[in-house]
């Protein structure tokens, strides 16, 4: 529609031409919104739930999904709470620092492997 169009309507027919479009507009963008709504709910839905794994050219990103690692099991724990646990890895727990700084060594709180002595086993044996 040209602008001289417009112009050359009166009042009247300028508003129900407003009215109509935006009745038109109301429904294209509730249309838009459920069909954005539909997409998120599939980026959304969990991988875990029988979803196949989406390329990183799918998902948008260029990263692969992070790898799952085992647990990693506790090395050495504090004697006087065996609940404190530290696997020797990441920063040393306050517990153990402590004890460092007073002059204990590490090897004092490792909890022993399968078949493996402990220090007060190996102690006692060698008095």
């Amino acid at each position: 529609m040209r602008r001289q169009d417009l112009e050359a309507m009166d009042f009247e027919e300028l508003w129900l031409l407003h009215e109509e479009l935006t009745k038109i507009l109301a429904e294209k963008i509730t249309a838009e919104k459920q069909e954005l709504e539909k997409r998120l709910a599939q980026l959304n839905r969990p991988e875990q739930f029988g979803g196949a794994e989406k390329s990183p050219a799918e998902t948008g990103t260029a990263q692969p999904p992070r790898r799952r690692y085992p647990k990693v099991v506790p090395k050495y724990v504090n004697p006087l709470r065996p609940t404190e646990t530290w696997s020797g890895r990441g920063k040393q727990p306050r517990w153990l620092v402590a004890a460092l700084q007073s002059g204990h060594t590490l090897e004092e709180f490792r909890i022993p492997e399968n078949g493996e002595p402990s220090d007060t086993n190996a102690r006692q044996d060698h008095s």
